[in-house]
C-alpha cells in the first residue's frame, strides 16, 4: 500500500517561509516522478513543482520559480517543498503526488499521477 503524508503547512505572513514535507511509504521516491500541486477554494488544481522519474531534473510553475525549491531526501524517502517569499495568492491546500509511469512531458498533469496525499493547508495572510 502506497501512502503519501504531507506536513508543514500553516499560517504565515506575506514574505514569510514554510517548508512542506511529503513522507512516502510503499513506494521509493527516487524511482518515480514526484510533484507538488495546490488547489485554492473555487479554483482548479495547479501544478507547483516536480522531480522527473530519473530525479535529475526539477520543474516549476512560473508563478513559484525563484521562490520555491523542491528537494528530495532519499534516505528518509521524503520530498520537501521550501517556500520563500510567500504571497497571499499562494494560499491553498498543497498535495504531493507520485507516479511511476509519469513521463517528463506529462509532469504538470495531475491526472498522470497514481498516488496522492491528503494535503496540507497553507495560508498566507497578515
Amino acid at each position: 500500500q502506497v501512502l503519501l503524508e504531507e506536513s508543514g503547512g500553516g499560517l504565515v505572513q506575506p514574505g514569510g517561509s514554510l517548508r512542506l514535507s511529503c513522507a512516502a511509504s510503499g513506494i521509493t521516491i527516487s524511482r518515480v516522478a514526484v510533484a507538488w500541486f495546490r488547489q485554492a477554494p473555487g479554483e482548479e488544481r495547479q501544478f507547483v513543482a516536480a522531480f522527473s522519474r530519473s530525479g535529475g531534473f526539477t520543474y516549476y510553475a512560473d508563478s513559484v520559480k525563484g521562490r520555491f525549491t523542491i528537494s528530495r531526501d532519499n534516505a528518509r524517502n521524503t520530498v520537501h517543498l521550501q517556500m520563500n517569499n510567500l504571497k497571499p495568492e499562494d494560499t491553498a491546500v498543497y498535495s504531493c503526488a507520485a507516479g511511476p509511469g509519469v513521463i517528463t512531458s506529462n509532469l504538470r498533469n495531475g491526472a498522470a499521477y497514481n498516488y496522492w496525499g491528503q494535503g496540507t493547508q497553507v495560508t498566507v495572510s497578515s
